[in-house]
């Protein structure tokens, strides 16, 4: 916009480094923000660290707000970025520890979809207020401080939610010791008394998941067994580390990351990011008609999104992931060609930049039934349930490092050529497709006992199943679940919805 261009006087007005690092250092903050994530949720609590969260968010609305130059932009943008990134990883995870397990499964694509209705609305809202003012040198700041001042509306309502309304997180009341408490907050989450049969499986389900891993790592690390916080340090580090040095964690390991790898350097944020600017490489007229152009491929990646959360378990996850990014590709390459032949002369050649606009809304479309929800799918089922934790962190922390690297390297690849930046995109995205093919197990229905056969490793899922049974035998779970069929009740598994335990982030 012309206003934040003048205010920050003229900075990153154009593809460049400078535009860049000035995008980029939000999601270098995010990818800090979930690093500091695991600590601060066991710590401080899910619903506090929700909170923590959203106010650091609004205090780097707040500096981009008073922007004067751009160090303002830079400071603002990754203390946002802090907030962003937390709550990436604390949200989900408090939904999933509230939600009923029946449902569980289902908030993973559905927070894909919350995702691609946030980006659509942001999209539409610097649309509208690119009028503010006029577009060009009297334009208001009010242009560029509405979109930038009213993210601070949802982060409020947030931190103001979970302050009024939500209760502390079942399972982080379990993990301090408070039973009964956790008892209590099932118990009005579910609209019933504790006396409740499922209430009362769902607690015990619960608490054998926590004795599971606490079992699990007095196994593994007796000699850091005496509750000090260094040997709670070391306990996780250790873990951290078996995802690398163990062969088939490392497999396992390898899938989740390259999978988020692939999925931002297949374009997608590139698009999110720069795509004013590339619909402007394709000869548009005016930057408006960029910007609705940027706003339809928001609606195509929100509704796309749609079928994935009906449909995402009818279909294989291989299948799905290699047909969208064989239709990314195809339209990267088309995308290439059209400038190729017409980028010398656009004014001549108007309709060829309006199909190859054409073209990245479909490439938007494939993006949003397959790698945007499907990704998050696969990561969240090749690991062991022991590991499955700390798997899907390296995961999330890969997909906000990665996203960093495209955020800050695009604007360059725009500026050299925007011929060769569809290529580029274009060939990782093949690469992508047939790296799904030749290594990425189809991980559909698939039993943990089976995913340990795909990867090389037989025993790790059975040696975890065979502890959980004991537990859930000793603390009473089975004689429960016995009795809610003796008396007609609604009995559930044991290994209620074991996919589904660990919830992802975007």
């Amino acid at each position: 916009m012309t206003s934040f261009v003048n205010r920050t006087q003229g900075y990153a007005a154009v593809p460049s480094v400078a535009q860049g690092l000035l995008t980029s250092v939000l999601e270098l903050g995010a990818w800090v923000g979930t690093l500091a994530n695991g600590y601060l949720a066991d710590a401080l609590g899910r619903r506090k660290t929700a909170v923590l969260a959203c106010i650091i968010f609004i205090v780097g609305v707040i500096v981009q707000a008073c922007t004067v130059n751009k160090n303002y932009i830079f400071a603002g943008r990754f203390v946002t970025g802090l907030g962003v990134g937390s709550l990436s990883m604390i949200v989900p995870l408090y939904n999933a520890e509230l939600a009923p397990p029946e449902v569980r499964g289902s908030l993973v694509a559905v927070q894909q979809l919350a995702i691609t209705f946030g980006i659509m609305i942001s999209f539409w809202i610097g649309y509208g207020t690119n009028f503010i003012g006029g577009t060009g040198e009297g334009q208001s700041n009010a242009a560029w401080l509405v979109p930038i001042c009213i993210q601070i509306l949802p982060a409020i309502v947030l931190a103001a939610g979970m302050l009024l309304f939500m209760p502390q997180s079942p399972r982080h009341l379990m993990n301090c010791g408070q039973e009964a408490e956790c008892l209590k907050v099932l118990a009005r989450l579910r609209g019933v008394t504790v006396d409740n049969i499922l209430v009362r499986i769902e607690f015990l389900e619960i608490k054998a998941l926590r004795q599971f891993e606490v079992i699990t790592a007095a196994k593994r690390y007796p000699q850091y067994q005496d509750g000090s916080f260094g040997s709670r340090f070391k306990i996780g580090f250790y873990d951290y580390l078996s995802l690398v040095t163990n062969k088939s964690l490392l497999k396992r390991t390898a899938v989740a990351c390259l999978v988020m790898t692939f999925q931002q350097w297949n374009g997608i944020n590139a698009i999110n990011y720069y795509a004013p600017f590339i619909f402007d490489g394709f000869g548009l007229s005016g930057h408006t008609t960029s910007l609705l152009a940027t706003g339809v491929v928001g609606i195509l990646e929100f509704g796309a999104t749609i079928p994935a959360v009906l449909w995402v378990d009818q279909f294989g996850r291989k299948s799905i992931l290699i047909a969208g990014a064989l239709g990314m590709a195809t339209c990267h390459f088309i995308i290439a060609a059209i400038i190729g032949s017409f980028s010398s002369d656009w004014a001549a050649h108007r309709a060829g930049g309006w199909v190859a606009v054409v073209f990245v809304w479909i490439y938007a479309f494939n993006f949003g039934y397959s790698w945007g929800p499907v990704a998050w799918i696969v990561v969240s089922e090749v690991f062991p349930l022991s590991m499955r934790a700390k798997g899907i962190s390296i995961g999330g922390s890969s997909n906000w490092l990665n996203n960093f690297a495209v955020a800050i390297s695009t604007s360059d690849f725009i500026a050299a050529s925007n011929f060769g930046t569809f290529i580029f995109f274009g060939i990782i995205t093949t690469i992508g497709a047939a790296w799904v093919y030749f290594f990425v197990p189809e991980t559909k229905g698939r039993t943990l006992e089976e995913m340990d056969e795909l990867f090389g490793s037989v025993g790790f899922a059975a040696e975890d199943a065979l502890t959980k049974e004991k537990i859930e035998r000793d603390i009473g779970l089975y004689a429960l679940l016995t009795d809610g069929d003796d008396n007609g009740g609604a009995a559930l598994s044991p290994a209620m919805n074991e996919k589904s335990e660990v919830p992802l982030t975007g």
